[in-house]
């Protein structure tokens, strides 16, 4: 076999899939499994949603798209980004994308030439510097410490940043972390991109699981009148209206790419399927009594973690976004905590995904998705053992 390209060959395996496919394979042997290592949300899709993209299917509406995107889909962007997201962007800058990955992967692609730096969290979510490295970049991690209450250090990137550093990563609300940006800390963070004069990649994808009620969104603040130019805003629909599979997310660039944008996108994917477009059409311009029923959901589920850590006296962190708990398991994990996440699955039937599959500073931790059933989260935070 000739050998692979260092790109692909760089891109490390992903952590939460080892346990996510162990906890698949006892399942197939009968066993059940308390599964929270993924992020995958366990409501229903909205009916009307559901139909729109039947509807598509049925109609034969299966036949290209432009490169960005379905037009009546990239308008009802534009304006769900200026009501909701306080972000005044014009129809050139929205680009819809298979899932907020890929949207993640041409914002990398857009910033980076090979051998350039990211800075990108740790903890952060694990496909941060993976993608970083498929697209030829290098990734540098920049802390977060939970005496800071894992929000960074200016000071601490400062200090990272080489002549090779091209792009900052920002993820807020967090994942795995759950942690929400204000406004001053975001404002902070575009002003040392501005003074490097670096590309900013804002992953906003759970920006209506914020339990402050308060979201900033980093890609409004990147005003023209500002300076503004520089900031790439990676969104998703999976999360928000639980349409993981289909695989709709959108990339919000700064004016004049749009041309860029459509030849990337034609040379990796053309452009999204049409069904999924329609249904996420739907999703966008209809009724959100689903979007308030999943918060209510996440918040109620995120609380039931929360009472059978504290019953069991675990450390964890007080989320103010998303759907997850960053819990402190540093007492029974023995400074290997990728190994004890795997013996928890087999003896407790547990999934749970290990801290330090998300940076060298998450080890210690798990990070389990409250996404799901109630009782589920429950029984199985229920399991994980009392801190002495």
């Amino acid at each position: 076999m000739p050998q692979l390209s260092t790109t692909v060959a760089s891109v490390p395996a992903s952590g939460i899939r080892r346990i996510y496919d162990l906890a698949r394979g006892l399942e197939a042997q009968g066993q059940e499994v308390l599964d929270l290592c993924v992020g995958e949300p366990s409501l229903a899709v909205a009916p009307h949603v559901l139909a729109a993209g039947a509807r598509a299917w049925t109609e034969d509406a299966t036949q290209y798209t432009p490169n960005s995107g379905l037009t009546p889909l990239r308008e009802a962007l534009v304006t769900k980004l200026r009501d909701f997201n306080a972000a005044d962007v014009g129809l050139d800058q929205v680009h819809v994308t298979p899932g907020g990955m890929q949207a993640l992967q041409q914002a990398m692609a857009f910033a980076l030439s090979p051998g350039d730096e990211i800075l990108v969290p740790d903890p952060g979510y694990s496909n941060f510097p993976m993608t970083a490295r498929l697209v030829g970049g290098v990734p540098v991690a920049y802390p977060l410490h939970p005496e800071r209450a894992f929000v960074p250090d200016i000071a601490d990137l400062e200090a990272l940043v080489t002549p090779r550093t091209r792009a900052l990563l920002v993820n807020s609300p967090s994942n795995p972390l759950g942690v929400t940006y204000d406004r001053a800390t975001l404002q902070a963070l575009l002003d040392l991109a501005r003074r490097h004069d670096l590309w900013v990649i804002s992953d906003e994808v759970y920006e209506y699981l914020d339990w402050s009620g308060e979201f900033c969104s980093l890609t409004a603040l990147d005003s023209p009148a500002d300076g503004g130019g520089r900031v790439l805003g990676v969104f998703s629909l999976s999360k928000t209206y639980a349409l993981t599979g289909a695989r709709v997310g959108y990339l919000v660039t700064p004016p004049g790419l749009d041309e860029r944008f459509r030849a990337a996108q034609e040379a990796s994917v053309s452009c999204v399927n049409a069904p999924a477009q329609v249904a996420a059409l739907a999703a966008v311009t209809g009724p959100q009594d689903a979007v308030e029923d999943a918060r209510a959901h996440y918040a109620s589920t995120l609380a039931a973690g929360r009472a059978a850590l504290d019953a069991r006296g675990v450390r964890y962190l007080v989320p103010g976004g998303a759907f997850y708990l960053w819990i402190d398991v540093s007492h029974v994990s023995g400074g290997d905590v990728a190994a004890w996440c795997e013996d928890f699955l087999r003896t407790e039937h547990v999934a749970v995904a290990p801290g330090s599959t998300f940076g060298s500073l998450g080890e210690g931790w798990v990070r389990a998705c409250c996404a799901g059933d109630r009782d589920t989260v429950a029984r199985a935070l229920a399991r994980v053992p009392a801190r002495p």
